[in-house]
């Protein structure tokens, strides 16, 4: 079975989380329906090396026939390097371009070929390629979300969601599949202990099992997945949540543009226009409420958050990264558990890989507030204490980066300059 076949046009979801449960009329093709056709000969690595090339190559040249003509030549080099699908992940103009595509008000649906082409691509196992359709998430999995929450399903023009849904449904599979039915556990340490290298050994009878000790105990991240065959409006956050766990454990091989995209989409899921945004407060103090009269008192410290905020506020307004601006995007959403646990793994990373650009710090550090805002909004402990965190962490991260600008600054300044000695020509008699 393929894509073509079985999905059809949809009935789009209710705007509001409605008690009845809304479930596409189209089944899921198995994320693997021909194992056999799917396998690489392992005996001569230079076949294995050209067929994965081969394989990049030819989705390369079914993208180009889908977007604009003017992108065709850049297409076409990029099928021509040594390594085809790592350099369509690197190359920002396809990105725009397939962006561009996917925001269309018609795109989406069961005959997009947009998302047949990420669908089918997806199903190559080429791990490379894989990694080309995990940057398009955030992008879809914003786009599916902000339309199945803001349409209302008794307009009979609304476009069908099932193209969006079935490549949700792919990656949910795959996940699925490589858990094998097992959740996904973390164990928390004794905490009578004084630290963690007091906790005493335990003799396994599996060297594989993670040791356990009488008195630590077991925290359960995600639950064992059920397979899925539609998306169910009560399912919906849950598949995009696997999706988006699916999304970070490759997150340090996403592009910047795809980081900045995401946090972009969690900030206006989060509400742009929540009065909470106002209380969140940078200070250490228990008392969150900010209110103009205070910053007319005076105080560097007032005045560096101030700054900050005001430094913050200009970026969400207009975002230019690598010469693309980037606006906001989506629409204030229900977040669940479910879906805002894999969200905050994301926009964790954002704000505190070293290696990020200060781009997408800026832009995680806007929707981590959002978020703030509306946990302290919605009343969620987990969410408050998991956003308050990242606030605070992001503080002491600028602060200590700001005070490091500071010392070199002040070291070069002190630094006596060396005098060079005057050059000396040899001269050949």
């Amino acid at each position: 079975m393929d894509f073509h076949r079985n999905h059809h046009s949809t009935t789009s979801p209710t705007s509001s989380a409605s008690s009845t449960t809304t479930t596409t009329t189209t089944p899921i093709p198995n994320p693997n329906p021909n194992p056999s056709s799917n396998c690489i000969s392992t005996d001569d690595p230079m076949h294995s090396w050209w067929e994965s090339i081969s394989k990049a190559r030819s989705r390369i040249h079914s993208l180009s026939s889908l977007l604009p003509p003017s992108l065709s030549s850049c297409l076409c080099s990029l099928a021509d390097s040594d390594r085809p699908a790592l350099s369509l992940l690197s190359s920002l103009e396809s990105y725009d371009a397939v962006s561009s595509a996917l925001f269309s008000p018609l795109s989406g649906s069961g005959s997009d070929p947009l998302c047949h082409w990420l669908y089918d691509t997806f199903l190559s196992s080429d791990p490379h390629l894989r990694l080309v359709v995990f940057s398009f998430l955030p992008v879809l999995s914003g786009l599916y979300l902000s339309r199945v929450h803001s349409l209302s399903s008794d307009s009979p023009s609304l476009p069908s969601l099932a193209g969006f849904e079935a490549v949700l449904l792919a990656l949910y599979a795959a996940e699925t599949k490589a858990r094998n039915g097992k959740p996904v556990v973390v164990s928390i340490p004794d905490l009578s202990q004084p630290s963690l290298y007091h906790t005493p050994r335990v003799h396994k009878p599996n060297p594989l099992a993670p040791a356990i000790s009488p008195h630590q105990s077991i925290g359960v991240l995600s639950p064992p997945l059920e397979p899925q065959i539609a998306v169910k409006s009560t399912k919906r956050a849950c598949i995009v949540g696997v999706a988006l766990d699916s999304y970070y454990k490759h997150i340090s091989q996403m592009p910047t543009w795809s980081k900045i995209d995401f946090c972009r989409f969690l900030a206006s899921w989060a509400g742009q226009d929540c009065h909470c945004l106002h209380q969140v407060s940078d200070d250490d103090t228990n008392e969150p409420d900010i209110t103009p009269a205070l910053f007319l008192e005076g105080g560097n410290e007032i005045d560096d958050v101030t700054e900050e905020m005001d430094q913050l506020m200009r970026f969400e307004k207009k975002n230019v990264c690598n010469g693309v601006v980037l606006e906001s995007k989506g629409s204030i959403i229900p977040l669940p558990w479910e879906l805002l646990q894999p969200a905050l793994r994301i926009v964790g990373h954002c704000l505190l890989a070293p290696l990020n650009s200060q781009d997408i710090k800026d832009a995680a550090s806007v929707a981590v507030k959002r978020l703030y805002a509306r946990a302290s909004h919605d009343l969620v402990p987990q969410a408050i204490l998991a956003t308050q965190s990242l606030i605070q962490l992001d503080k002491r991260a600028r602060e200590s980066a700001k005070a490091t600008a500071v010392a070199n600054s002040s070291s070069n300044a002190n630094t006596p300059s060396k005098a060079k000695n005057p050059e000396v020509l040899l001269v050949s008699k």
